[in-house]
């Protein structure tokens, strides 16, 4: 699987920055993506596959911690899966939403004492 064919499904690169929360764009090397579109309830699909390992995972989380939160695990060949997964999120979900706006960036700014 490469990130062309999760570009072809409507995944982007999607990261966490460092340090918070705030959502950035990831560099070529992402392992974790979110779809473009939030499904008709407004539930975010992720999909992410760390480097170095064979195995791709679909979650509503970013960053699932827990199995129960993994709505697919497979290998990174099993495209079917994977598509059939990825339709049976947006069925359960009442179809394809919106398009989720891209993150602003926010500039740097840090904090300056007073003395």
């Amino acid at each position: 699987m490469t990130e062309n064919y999760l570009q072809s499904l409507g995944f982007e690169p999607f990261a966490r920055a460092e340090g918070g929360s705030r959502a950035t764009a990831a560099h070529s090397t992402a392992w974790r993506y979110r779809h473009a579109h939030a499904a008709q309830d407004g539930t975010h699909l992720y999909a992410e596959h760390p480097l170095g390992v064979a195995r791709c995972r679909l979650s509503t989380l970013p960053a699932p911690l827990d199995q129960h939160d993994v709505l697919l695990d497979t290998g990174l060949d099993d495209r079917a899966a994977l598509e059939t997964a990825i339709s049976g999120f947006f069925t359960t979900h009442g179809g394809i939403g919106t398009l989720i706006a891209p993150a602003s960036a926010n500039a740097y700014r840090p904090y300056r004492r007073q003395e």
